[in-house]
């Protein structure tokens, strides 16, 4: 069975999006099966790994509002082990359609139980907001990894991210856990990165990952050709530093499953 994980922050610009596709591309690349999941409106994980919006049929909308069956919205990227469960414009209005649905907050969890059997990892790309989306997937994850950039404001997105999930555990899904909190777009030129840094580790030493996510030009531009930054450019600093997560995922994970 997979293990479920979304990547959420409601603070945007934090590297989610990043994490979501160049982690799931570092699993794929070491042989697990791993589907990701965009249930952002704005489509990035998508368009991340190659997929043209426009073209699209179907995707992640049909399946929360239409109850189409997951398997029949997959696609193949093309990269092996990975496939996607797009999203494209049209789930800008799913909240307001799935506003008087019964059991809205379920509708992505009964979903992805139909194919957890076909992966090792399903990892969920959230939006940058605490709406029903977010909601969708806190509900059908497993645990909740935390992408954080290394700036001034980063505890205070924590703490709300940290009382999102507790809502969550809560209402919804009690056995929800965290995975880890990453640190992003560290920059070890300055003091300012180093402070946040030391700071995290302070409060939340068995959560956060022992990898650090750099800034890296060449990770800022994979996006924008369609690929994941192993494929982009294996030798820099942000393919090798989401390769390292992967493994360090994968020996905290696989132990316990071997």
């Amino acid at each position: 069975m997979a293990k479920i994980i979304c990547i959420a922050n409601q603070k945007g610009g934090v590297g989610k999006t990043t994490t979501a596709v160049n982690l799931a591309a570092a699993l794929a690349a070491s042989e697990r099966p791993t589907l990701l999941v965009d249930i952002d409106p704005q489509g990035n994980a998508t368009s991340g790994v190659g997929m043209d919006k426009g073209r699209l049929p179907h995707s992640i909308y049909d399946l929360l509002i239409n109850q189409a069956e997951v398997q029949t919205l997959v696609v193949d990227t093309g990269h092996p082990y990975l496939h996607i469960l797009p999203a494209t414009a049209d789930l800008a209005g799913a909240e307001l359609e799935l506003a008087t649905e019964t059991g809205r907050e379920q509708r992505l969890k009964h979903a992805l139980t139909a194919v957890a059997d076909q992966y090792r990892y399903i990892l969920v790309d959230c939006p940058p907001s605490l709406n029903l989306l977010t909601v969708n997937a806190m509900t059908a994850a497993d645990s909740v990894l935390i992408p954080l950039q290394c700036e001034y404001y980063a505890m205070e997105g924590l703490s709300q991210i940290l009382q999102t999930i507790g809502l969550v555990q809560r209402g919804l899904n009690p056995s929800l856990a965290i995975e880890g909190i990453l640190l992003t777009m560290f920059d070890s030129r300055g003091n300012l990165g180093r402070d946040v840094a030391a700071e995290i580790r302070v409060h939340f030493p068995r959560e956060l990952f022992e990898t650090v996510v750099p800034r890296n030009i060449r990770l800022a531009e994979a996006p924008s050709h369609g690929k994941p930054i192993i494929y982009y450019d294996i030798t820099s600093k942000g393919a090798a530093a989401y390769l390292q997560l992967a493994r360090e995922m994968m020996q905290r994970e696989e132990p316990l499953s071997a």
